[in-house]
């Protein structure tokens, strides 16, 4: 096509690909996360990507300005969901059928137009867990278990789940003097602490500040004394369940509407005692805002302990008043989701991955073309048998070629079945792997580690009658 100008093939900023071996880690890692859920009991759910726009509004005003909406072929106003919940929220208002406490997990992209930062991007995959339909704090309790185990899970060993109560910042109004008109812009002022520092959040509280890139942050305006008693209930000690509820009911000992909130902390701290969830992981930290406008209840975000830049990976909080609007009653839920994307980074960072091109664990390599049917034949067998095989249809005819491509695939196993072979009725397997981490040793090996490289080099290539081949890959795999 001489006449058409070539395209610079390029990415939206905000969005990337996934090549084989970083898809196989996410894969690997979703259906690590999924076991955990269904563990727990909870069922899938999928949505459309897209629902009329209406749908999605109401639930703050950094929400609707992250929305991505546009008019749709019949010029409906449409727009991309920006999470999982709201849309739950309108399935359980539309199909009145479901089965209460309704217990589902849904992992799917959702789209913000938000600003790409390390891990952050504007198409990512959540990963959500939710119980609606019940009001007992079991439930927060419960969700806050399965992120400790999703977390473990999946081999991270040092993080920090967070967890606080809405109704504690509604209190901190009172304590503080400022109108609850003012709460939204305070929260979300608060929800920053970890990005902008104490000093960054009393700036928001009162004049304002100019952040990195040059912005002017406006201001709340609040006045010194406000500020000064936010001030001390930041300054409230994290981690020790214990000693933080006892040091929120001293300075919250005048505040009426401060019971609440400390006997649903408390129930949640007995709850993680009773199961036996160390603090070293699972901490109480009173001054999380969480982001999103529409939690009533319990608030809990995990951390990653060596990759803090990445933030909160895995966040959630009890929601009771989702889905009133759409059926002008609160129906009570509690859930939590994880930032696959932004998880999948910060593992990546920590080297908690094991990236593999291809998912083959065979390579039938094509040593003689006129048998192609021979070699076909084989390849079925061993995908019959539950064996991952690929099969060489590359263009490479020698052995070298073919053996070099399937070491940069990654796949371990390679058959080779030659002329001779083909005459004596056997195959030779070839452990790919295992021929690899000798070769790396092969310089350094002396003495005594001399002889064990020797004695486990002589296992690297066997060979066996073809009817024993899928018998003896199995072994071999199961190493």
């Amino acid at each position: 096509m001489p006449d058409q100008k070539i395209v610079e093939p390029r990415l939206l900023r905000g969005f990337r690909d996934y090549l084989p071996a970083q898809m196989n880690a996410r894969l690997k890692m979703i259906a690590t996360i999924r076991s955990v859920y269904e563990r727990y009991g909870f069922q899938p759910l999928d949505t459309p990507a897209q629902e009329f726009r209406v749908t999605l509004m109401g639930y703050g005003e950094e929400n609707t300005k992250q929305i991505f909406a546009f008019q749709n072929p019949e010029e409906e106003d449409v727009a991309l969901r920006f999470d999982l919940t709201v849309p739950l929220a309108r399935v359980v208002a539309q199909y009145p059928d479901l089965v209460m406490p309704f217990r589902r997990y849904q992992v799917a992209p959702v789209w913000r137009a938000d600003k790409p930062d390390p891990g952050r991007f504007r198409e990512f995959i959540q990963f959500d867990l939710d119980a609606v339909g019940v009001s007992s704090l079991a439930a927060d309790a419960e969700i806050l278990c399965a992120m400790y185990d999703t977390l473990k899970a999946l081999g991270i060993e040092r993080f920090s789940i967070r967890f606080s109560d809405r109704k504690v910042l509604n209190s901190l109004l009172d304590f503080a003097g400022i109108t609850h008109e003012r709460s939204h812009s305070m929260f979300r002022i608060l929800d920053k602490l970890d990005k902008i520092g104490l000093d960054g959040v009393a700036a928001e509280l009162t004049k304002g500040r100019v952040d990195a890139s040059g912005d002017t942050i406006p201001g709340l305006g609040l006045d010194a004394n406000q500020v000064g008693r936010i001030k001390e209930f930041i300054a409230l000690p994290k981690g020790k369940r214990r000693e933080a509820l006892r040091s929120l009911e001293k300075l919250f000992a005048g505040v009426g509407s401060a019971k609440e909130a400390i006997a649903e902390l408390t129930f949640i701290c007995d709850s993680l005692d009773a199961l036996g969830i160390s603090e070293q992981n699972v901490q109480l930290d009173l001054s999380i805002a969480r982001g999103l406008d529409y939690y009533t209840g319990p608030v809990f975000e995990a951390s990653l302990d060596d990759a803090p830049e990445f933030g909160s990976v895995f966040g959630g909080g009890r929601y009771d008043g989702l889905v009133e609007r759409f059926l002008g009653r609160t129906i009570p839920a509690v859930g939590a989701s994880i930032g696959v994307d932004r998880l999948f980074a910060a593992m990546e960072k920590l080297g908690l991955h094991e990236f593999a091109p291809s998912t083959a664990k065979v390579i039938v390599t094509i040593m003689e073309p006129g048998q192609l049917a021979e070699y076909q034949k084989l390849a079925r067998e061993l995908r019959e048998a539950g064996v991952n095989t690929e099969m060489y249809l590359g263009d490479e005819k020698s052995l070298g070629k073919q053996l070099q491509y399937a070491n940069r695939q990654q796949i371990p196993l390679a058959i080779i079945i030659g002329s001779d072979e083909f005459a004596r009725g056997e195959v030779t397997i070839k452990n790919l792997k295992l021929g690899g981490q000798l070769q790396d040793r092969k310089k350094a090996a002396h003495g005594k580690e001399r002889e064990e490289w020797l004695a486990l080099s002589r296992t690297v290539q066997q060979t066996c009658p073809l009817t024993r081949c899928v018998e003896e890959v199995k072994k071999m795999l199961a190493v």
